[in-house]
């Protein structure tokens, strides 16, 4: 599941601020006082005339914008396949799969937005052997194999509760502030007789007016604070909270909600392979296209940012949804990548739960044998992985280590005490790395560049 960004997540950048400035994690911490990843340093004294070596990464993820002037020229082509004639050219099971492929759409085009949380479908699934008018049943009646699965269903159950009681509360407390929001700012464009409120509007701002003047004083406040530049920039911010608490309060944990039918596979066949379709846009492509971007957008056409790799083809394979991803779909999105070339598969997801884990280990096993990098999100949830469940898991289940895989946490510009972003995961144990991933500026959907 995706992270959800509120008010304070995101700091939106003057528009005045240079292009390397935005891209600070491309930057050295010696040169540039910057913390990043040397990339630009790299190429100037490492890597000067020197003829790189192409590699495929896919992205599972949401989505990929394929029509993004940024990422057009670097998206992975299926040299065997032909794009729009609808058949299997290469016959690798999948029907025009040109950019990669799409696990959580339909065979009729349509596709999966939206999805519960793993504990949902955990909730919806044993309620009916664990519970019976609102009641659970007496675990002394249980046999031990049973008396382990109902404790796993009370918190699952606690978990589900809990979590859908506060996102009805957020969606519904931020959708007021939202709607009063809009109505103060409203109000004071007409009484200061502007069309918009930025900084230098406020400030000098000239009333006498004890109400007027505290609503202009608690409006600069939290815009100079967070770095909005306008009002404009402050409500669009909230409208994508809202917006995400609406799919966290009305889909994630909503036990009535099913969308696989969408998809028309059987959920519970976890050796099915060939479905979904060709489509690796899907209707939010916004998180996939940013992290596309990071990896390898276009360096040489002037445009927007620039990527880490020169040399990188991005291969996108959807399998990520507003809501969970299912164990299925990500086992089988590995074995896409894998089977169709990919060197590296990056994996920026995670859950709390796992029912199929097998399966999806027994997938980042192949992808071991065929020496495949699996690199993995540790998480935005400021939790210890050390103590904390989170999947795809950093071991197998045996609890083994798995040799191809890197749990990457999030850090940030400056290397003082607040250098590991606040929000990252973390683990002793549990996490290999930290590399920049607060405030970064890539590509998203529409052809735009976005700081997130």
């Amino acid at each position: 599941m995706k992270k959800i960004f509120l008010l304070a997540s995101v700091v939106l950048l003057p528009a005045l601020v240079s292009a390397q400035d935005k891209q600070w994690y491309l930057l050295d911490a010696k040169t540039d006082q910057s913390v990043g990843i040397s990339s630009e340093r790299a190429y100037r004294e490492l890597l000067k005339n020197r003829k790189p070596t192409p590699v495929i990464v896919a992205v599972i993820d949401g989505g990929i914008d394929t029509a993004h002037a940024d990422l057009k020229r670097v998206l992975w082509n299926n040299p065997k396949e032909l794009a729009g004639n609808g058949k299997d050219d290469d016959n690798n099971g999948y029907i025009d799969d040109v950019h990669g492929w799409n696990y959580i759409g339909g065979k009729d085009g349509r596709n999966v937005q939206y999805e519960t949380s793993e504990a949902t479908r955990l909730y919806v699934a044993l309620k009916p052997k664990y519970e019976t008018d609102g009641k659970l049943v007496d675990r002394k009646t249980l046999k031990p194999a049973q008396q382990t699965e109902f404790d796993q269903y009370v918190k699952i159950k606690s978990d589900y509760e809990k979590n859908a009681q506060n996102y009805k509360q957020q969606y519904a407390a931020y959708s007021t502030y939202l709607t009063q929001f809009t109505t103060v700012t409203n109000e004071l464009k007409q009484a200061l007789g502007v069309t918009k409120l930025d900084t230098a509007t406020l400030r000098k701002a000239n009333t006498t007016d004890p109400i007027l003047k505290q609503r202009i004083n608690g409006l600069l406040k939290v815009m100079e604070a967070q770095g909005y530049a306008s009002d404009a920039d402050l409500t669009d911010e909230l409208s994508k909270g809202v917006t995400q608490l609406k799919s966290r309060a009305e889909y994630a944990y909503n036990p009535a909600y099913d969308a696989r039918a969408i998809v028309g596979d059987n959920p519970a066949n976890l050796a099915e392979r060939n479905y979904g379709n060709a489509d690796i846009d899907g209707p939010d492509a916004h998180h996939g296209t940013h992290v596309a971007g990071i990896i390898g957008a276009d360096r040489t056409n002037n445009l927007g940012i620039l990527g880490i790799s020169d040399a990188v083809r991005i291969m996108g394979v959807r399998a990520v949804p507003d809501g969970d991803e299912r164990d299925k779909d990500v086992a089988n999105a590995i074995r896409y990548a894998v089977d169709n070339g990919a060197q590296i598969i990056n994996m920026s997801f995670g859950k709390d739960y796992s029912p199929q884990r097998q399966t999806v280990d027994e997938a980042m096993h192949y992808a071991q044998q065929k020496g495949v990098l699996l690199v993995h999100a540790a998480g935005n949830d400021s939790k210890n992985l050390d103590s904390t469940a989170n999947y795809p898991a950093e071991k197998y289940i045996d609890g083994s280590v798995i040799p191809n895989l890197i749990t990457v946490g999030a850090s940030a510009r400056t290397n003082d005490r607040e250098l590991v972003a606040s929000f990252s995961n973390y683990g002793k144990k549990s996490v290999d790395v930290f590399a920049p991933g607060a405030a970064i500026y890539s590509t998203i959907p529409g052809g735009e560049y976005e700081n997130n």
